[in-house]
């Protein structure tokens, strides 16, 4: 098979916990083709998706894990694959690429399905299962905050499509700088922001469940810096080997049926204690992380769900 990776420059991911990474390295132990672009170089020219980019080799030596071949400007639908893996933020240009890799479609297998990764956002996914999520606020105007943060006291405030734990605020029942928070977003942009109570079982981490075409695989746990709210491993939460409760099953068994069926084969969600408080589908991690602890091939699972996806396709 030949497959294109739609991801942020190669140059810089960590070999070691990069999930982009691991599934451009098994589909290379697969024999398959690799293709590599960023999305600055996807286009849409008189009728047909292309990109500038290069055939791609990867390998495990840290400071030399890719080699490029010459550039050349391809035309996507001679692909069988295409990863849908740049990194938020889900500004205009992350939804444009969206628009032009849904041209593409009925071709080429595109991963995550571009129309479903636009029309579910990490942060707003999860409005689709109110039973499952802690009390939610999604608002802009500074009176709904401030009712919600009057009710709950203790809540978490952050941007509607950040990620990697960025803007990420919590405002404890004595804190007072709400309004100046929803000023200094408003400076930023148009956005609402989205509001949630303060779960204290963050403290013992905030785990991450790996899902593939709607099944979960298994989780890691990521626990918090000491004196921090946040548990992203982007801020240095530290992930550590944890198994799947009957309440992340119970989870993953209500919102698994329709990750399936909107194409979403590779979603990472988040559970703090007993709640679901998002569903990554743009650019999930912790294949690697969650490999080493339970020494299972996650990017094989991936991969013979893909491959059987394109065999339902003919």
């Amino acid at each position: 098979m030949k497959v294109a990776f739609q991801m942020d420059p190669i140059g810089g991911v960590d070999i070691n916990a990069d999930s982009s990474f691991r599934l451009a390295e098994e589909a290379q132990a697969r024999g398959w083709e690799l293709f590599y672009y960023t999305p600055d170089q996807l286009a849409w020219k008189q009728g047909k998706v292309v990109a500038q980019g290069w055939p791609l080799e990867v390998r495990r030596t840290k400071g030399d894990h890719f080699t490029l071949g010459d550039l050349q400007e391809i035309e996507l639908s001679g692909m069988d694959v295409i990863w849908l893996r740049q990194d938020p933020p889900f500004d205009m240009g992350y939804i444009t690429t969206t628009h032009i890799l849904e041209q593409i479609g009925g071709k080429t297998l595109v991963v995550n399905d571009p129309f479903w990764v636009r029309n579910s956002p990490e942060k707003l996914l999860v409005l689709n299962f109110p039973d499952l999520t802690p009390p939610t606020l999604i608002a802009r105007d500074l009176s709904a905050l401030r009712a919600f943060k009057a009710e709950h006291g203790d809540i978490i405030v952050k941007p509607l499509y950040g990620n990697g734990g960025a803007g990420v605020f919590r405002l404890g029942p004595d804190d007072r700088n709400l309004a100046s928070l929803h000023e200094l977003f408003a400076g930023i942009n148009r956005e609402p922001l989205i509001a949630q109570k303060f779960l204290p079982a963050v403290a013992k981490g905030d785990k991450r469940v790996i899902l593939v075409d709607g099944e979960a695989v298994g989780a890691i746990n990521r626990v918090p810096l000491e004196g921090e709210t946040r548990s992203n491993m982007h801020v240095g939460g530290k992930p550590v080997k944890v198994e799947l409760t009957e309440r992340d099953r119970e989870i993953c068994a209500a919102i698994g049926p329709l990750l399936r069926e909107r194409g979403q084969v590779f979603v990472g969600i988040d559970v703090i204690g007993d709640w679901l408080t998002e569903i990554n589908v743009t650019s999930p991690t912790g294949i690697q992380e969650l490999e080493r602890f339970d020494g299972i091939n996650v990017a094989g699972k991936i991969w013979d769900a893909i491959d059987r996806r394109i065999a339902e396709r003919g």
